[in-house]
């Protein structure tokens, strides 16, 4: 691509995402927070057009999608209290087979304890159609617990209003599509139907005492100005007008958002974090993020939604969700410890218990080389990485995994594992060796190595298990 092709783009990028600003509306205020003289006050109108604006020079579906950039730059505005909110019911489990209800209940007990006393998981989302759903939800209702909250999400009907009202349910989600994508080519609406469309979906729930949080799905291929904001606005009247708190759910369906700095609308996470508090006039506590992790982006995405101003990111246990999953739970819950210099009370350890469960009691298989939770998330096998663990395990070991998760580091052997993986291994996991001094130059690791050396000589090519270690040394012991 010549770069005029790659200016054009940009500048039609930039054209197209741009506010059309009613000037009347606009004052200067004096900001508490920056302790600056700040334009304030935007109010953006809904731009109906007569086809939809598909982002065609960044999405035009034959190649890569494009990043482009306007060189814009949005301050960090990191909320005062950030928390995590599940889906793993709900949008989770949409792409696994479902769990039971005792399964159900029982990995909303390991949420539970995992959020600590603080509620750090603060809510976890159900679905409430079938008898099965909402035999689950009642009896998650029945532990008595504060956090996770138990949250909906339903079809814009009132038959389903009436059911979640029926339940005893606070918050419900509700889908309000914000892309032309969705809104021309999916609902062959246009904006403005769709706009009066969901608007009348929202005050029929307010008007039943149901706090809405309102999923705008697809809003990293959405119009901000012309439609994500205008929208926002109009949402913001209506809380206040049934005192209701209304929650907008940032949903970047397709995993397209980016944390670049002064990247572009729509693409740009910043730029939308930011644009919802600081354009749209919506609190920190009532922002929320939910990614997707098409492009590997879900966990920098949503960190970079906190540091930008939503208090909350959605996501799912273990990553599952529809094509490449939502955003790992407990990945976020290292990034909140990581951010904030503390768990705050979190327990980790209950990730490895979580990890366990879906293994052993679901099926679920997690791939062996996943972050915190994969089978060899802390292993290693090669011989010189073993040596270093030997050593000093912060060398190789990225914090005290037993301490923190119940993981200790340990090592796989190989042919490539030597002295020094077969020492690790002895005086890690062979429980004989309990009170043995062992390093790599122990008669017992040199006898064994020999045996594991043949072995691979003679052709095999997987690694051992620790049955086949345990009788390779006592073998090399000679008690066999």
């Amino acid at each position: 691509m010549q770069i005029e092709d790659v200016n054009s783009i940009m500048d039609k990028a930039t054209a197209k995402s741009q506010p059309v600003i009613r000037e009347h509306d606009t004052k200067f205020e004096y900001s508490e927070t920056t302790h600056l003289i700040e334009q304030s006050s935007y109010k953006y109108s809904l731009q109906e057009r007569p086809d939809p604006n598909l982002y065609r020079e960044l999405y035009d579906y034959e190649s890569v999608p494009k990043v482009s950039f306007n060189h814009r730059f949005v301050p960090v505005n990191m909320p005062e209290h950030i928390w995590i909110t599940d889906t793993t019911f709900r949008d989770g489990q949409q792409a696994t087979k479902p769990f039971t209800v005792d399964q159900i209940v029982n990995i909303f007990q390991m949420l539970h304890r995992l959020g600590g006393p603080k509620g750090l998981i603060r809510q976890s989302e159900f679905f409430v159609y079938s008898e099965k759903d909402r035999e689950a939800l009642s009896r998650c209702q029945d532990l008595g617990f504060e956090f996770p909250e138990i949250t909906t999400w339903i079809r814009a009907s009132k038959s389903d209003f009436e059911l979640v009202k029926s339940l005893g349910i606070r918050e419900t989600g509700v889908l309000v599509s914000c892309s032309d994508y969705h809104i021309y080519n999916k609902m062959k609406l246009t904006r403005k139907s769709a706009f009066d469309k969901y608007i009348s979906v929202i005050r029929e729930i307010l008007e039943m005492g149901i706090s809405p949080r309102c999923h705008f799905e697809d809003i990293t291929r959405a119009d901000f100005y012309g439609f994500v904001v205008p929208f926002a606005e109009a949402l913001q009247r209506l809380s206040d007008e049934y005192g209701i708190p209304v929650k907008i759910r940032a949903c970047d369906t397709m995993g397209y958002g980016v944390s670049y700095p002064g990247a572009a609308l729509p693409r740009s996470v910043p730029g939308i974090a930011y644009g919802l508090s600081h354009y749209a006039g919506f609190p920190s506590e009532l922002l929320e993020w939910h990614g997707h992790n098409d492009f590997y982006k879900s966990v920098s995405n949503s960190s970079t939604a906190w540091l930008y101003g939503c208090s909350s990111v959605n996501c799912a246990l273990l990553g599952i969700g529809e094509r490449c999953g939502n955003t790992p739970l407990e990945a976020m819950v290292m990034e909140y410890a990581s951010l904030r210099g503390t768990t705050d009370g979190m327990d980790t350890t209950v990730i490895t218990e979580i990890a366990e469960y879906f293994k052993n009691d679901i099926g679920y298989e997690i791939p062996p080389k996943t972050p915190f939770v994969g089978r060899d998330f802390n292993v290693t096998k090669a011989g010189i990485h073993a040596d270093g663990l030997m050593k000093d395990e912060e060398i190789y070991n990225i914090f005290n995994t037993e301490k923190l998760l119940n993981r200790p580091a340990q090592v796989t052997i190989d042919a490539h594992s030597g002295l020094a993986g077969i020492a690790h291994w002895l005086k890690h996991r062979c429980p004989e060796t309990e009170h043995f001094n062992i390093d790599k130059h122990s008669p017992i690791v040199l006898r064994m190595k020999e045996m594991v050396d043949a072995e691979y000589e003679n052709g095999r090519n997987t690694s051992m298990s620790d049955d086949e270690l345990l009788r390779i040394f006592e073998k090399a012991m000679g008690k066999k």
